[in-house]
């Protein structure tokens, strides 16, 4: 059953890829390619369910290798499974959200010429990101790390035509590559040390790792090893799951259409690198050191990301430095040593985060596809079911009480303020700051969408989008979107509203996740200190009125409401006041411009380097090149003595004669 999980998307993807397209003849049409491949993740989902089921209720654990494909030395090469309390609600996640974004696709994609390509795009998507999540081992984490980054390059740079897509989709290759360095030498360093790649058999040997010192030196000091595998394994995590500064692919990505917004960057790819922390929590609990930098890496990427979303004017990239900023969040929760805290918001985050960006394209089909809100306005009466839902999505995003991202987020806040690392302190100011900002920017698209002035008719470029609709309606106006889009969107509202009360006490305090993290109390007691605080979700609800999370929260939203519905032209005159940091916020840090101008000319000049006086100046001119000279010459020196004439060579032979008698008569004495 377990096989038929990842195997059921993969067979989908096939039938669209093979038989869908015009490379494959193109055998079946439309209807067959979205059917088939809504049945592969459908049939996957209910098999995810089963096993939720059982491991949720029947303590059921499993295991095992399928096959053992290579050995090398002591280090085998493995293809299993390891199903556990993370490894079922991955799978349930993943599921669920590909098979809304399957079915959403069909009213969003339907005039794209790519269709069937693009449902085995997301279909093969699916496969990976659950082959990732169910391996037991390293290297089929590492296949399914990188099937996944594989098919985030094709479909983000889905419309090849359009030159931002493919610089897009590019940006995100390299920029996951320096990630995935730092990620492999860390599986490197495991695979050395431990002589194995399975999970178990890594953790069984962890304590031995902690004893062990690592050949460098920082600032005079030994490095243990824990901390260099545990910092290598993270910086993998740092590109996959966007943590500043390797962040800067995830905005551009939304170059690609807006299913894949979803599906890829706000429910499953880019909760990789949290999902590969929290596996492997048995050896960043040995390293303090590693769980101070997550800390720090983390508290930069939920409030500075954050502040970036306010001045965006896209609707999907408001969502997409949100997304950077709740990453952030599980990432401090991490730090904390609050696994199952960053995973718990992983999920409630996966469900109202792709509400959000599916809402966001329904907005963008409604418009004709602008994507501009500043161009947009009192669409609340025209598009009452996305209005509903974008709002709900909203509400849980800012931790509204008793709305599933209040649990996870306030219980982000609560642990890394109970955290005894030094880190913690700059991370709780972070993370306290971000409750205010995510608020403000995330009412701020709330209001200019759905509420104020209708301003849809002022943009001269509102019907220039790429992947254009047509107007069914013939009249201009917005309207709401069809039911395969509509119906996602409310379902995966209920459970942006009431997951996080339902799941909060298993998930954190109960067994359900025990056998899948590790903790050490005495060393971090962050966990302890929020179980002992923690009496029921109703009562954690009504506990945040005393709390500044809430405060701060209705302080950004009714800063929005006042700044962009009650005083539209304050916003206006804020910026120009702060113009220096509006444009460094423009600019975001200045990030592209390093990449581009430092880092990449950097890298380059050491390529040119390496290339001139490495492989030319040093292989090329001193070894290859050397070499055969210093053959000629020899064969030069060679060629003068073969003569051919016999009296040089009785010479030669009676000079030898001589020397061996000399010899002897110099041994005899």
């Amino acid at each position: 059953m377990l096989l038929a999980v990842p195997l059921a998307p993969l067979a989908g993807a096939a039938a669209a890829g093979i038989f869908g397209t015009r490379l494959g003849g193109n055998w079946i049409g439309r209807r067959w390619a979205h059917s088939l491949t809504i049945l592969g993740v459908l049939v996957a989902f209910i098999l995810s369910a089963i096993t939720l089921k059982r491991v949720a209720l029947d303590g059921a654990y499993f295991d095992q290798t399928i096959y053992e494909w290579m050995v090398i030395g002591g280090l085998k090469m493995e293809i299993g499974f390891l199903v556990d309390g993370l490894t079922a609600m991955m799978m349930c996640v993943v599921t669920f959200v590909s098979l809304m974004v399957h079915i959403y696709t069909i009213g969003y994609m339907e005039d794209d010429p790519g269709y069937n390509r693009f449902f085995a795009y997301i279909s093969l998507f699916t496969f990976s990101m659950l082959m990732l999540v169910m391996s037991n081992n390293l290297l089929q984490l590492f296949f399914g790390w990188e099937a996944v980054g594989l098919v985030s390059y094709l479909l983000i740079g889905f419309w090849f035509n359009k030159p931002t897509a493919i610089f897009a989709n590019m940006k995100a290759f390299l920029v996951n590559r320096v990630g995935d360095f730092g990620f492999i030498l860390g599986i490197g360093l495991l695979a050395a040390y431990t002589g194995t790649l399975n999970y178990n058999e890594i953790f069984d040997k962890a304590p031995q790792l902690a004893g062990i010192e690592f050949p460098w030196y920082v600032l005079g000091q030994d490095v243990m090893l824990v901390t260099v595998i545990g910092i290598c394994l993270f910086i993998g995590a740092m590109g996959k799951s966007a943590q500043f500064p390797l962040h800067v692919w995830l905005p551009d990505s939304m170059e690609g259409p807006t299913p894949i917004s979803a599906l890829i960057h706000a429910a499953t790819m880019v909760t990789a690198g949290i999902f590969m922390v929290a596996r492997m929590s048995p050896i960043y609990e040995l390293s303090d050191a590693a769980l101070n930098f997550i800390l720090v890496i983390g508290a930069i990427t939920a409030f500075f990301m954050g502040l970036l979303g306010i001045i965006q004017n896209d609707i999907k990239r408001v969502v997409a430095y949100s997304t950077l900023s709740q990453l952030g969040y599980m990432t401090v929760a991490l730090g904390a040593s609050a696994y199952s805290v960053a995973v718990f918001h992983l999920m409630t985050h996966a469900f109202f985060k792709a509400l959000l960006f599916l809402a966001a394209g329904s907005v963008i089909i409604g418009m004709h596809h602008n994507q501009d809100i500043r161009y947009m306005g009192g669409l609340r009466k025209y598009m009452p079911i996305t209005w509903i839902t974008f709002l709900l999505g909203t509400l849980a995003l800012i931790g509204t009480p008793l709305f599933s991202g209040f649990y996870s987020k306030d219980a982000i806040i609560e642990v890394v303020h109970a955290s005894n690392l030094p880190a913690s302190g700059l991370a709780y100011a972070a993370v306290l700051a971000g409750v205010f900002v995510t608020s403000f920017y995330s009412f701020r698209v709330y209001f200019l969408v759905f509420h104020g002035p209708e301003r849809y008719d002022q943009n001269p470029d509102a019907h220039h989008g790429h992947d254009d609709h047509h107007d069914d309606h013939g009249d201009g106006k917005p309207h709401e979107s069809p039911w395969v889009v509509t119906a996602p969107l409310l379902l995966l509202a209920v459970p942006s509203v009431v997951i996080g009360y339902l799941t909060i006490e298993p998930m954190l305090f109960g067994e359900f996740l025990a056998a899948s993290i590790e903790v050490h109390a005495d060393r971090h007691p962050a966990m302890a200190a929020f179980a002992e605080a923690f009496h029921g979700p109703l009562a954690m609800a009504l506990h945040a009125f005393s709390t500044p999370p809430l405060y701060l929260a209705l302080a950004g939203a009714v800063s929005a409401w006042y700044l962009y519905l009650v005083r539209p032209d304050l916003p206006g005159r804020i910026a120009q006041a702060l113009r220096p940091i509006v444009v460094v916020l423009e600019n975001k840090y200045y990030m592209d411009w390093i990449n581009e101008h430092i880092i990449a000319r950097a890298a380059r000049a050491l390529g040119v380097g390496l290339w001139k006086g490495g492989d030319r100046g040093v292989i090329e001119t001193g070894v290859v090149n050397a070499s055969w000279k210093l053959v000629g010459a020899l064969a030069s020196v060679v060629r003068r003595l073969q003569t051919g004439f016999l009296y040089h060579y009785a010479f030669v032979m009676i000079l030898g004669v001589l020397a061996f008698m000399m010899y002897f008569v110099w041994l005899a004495r």
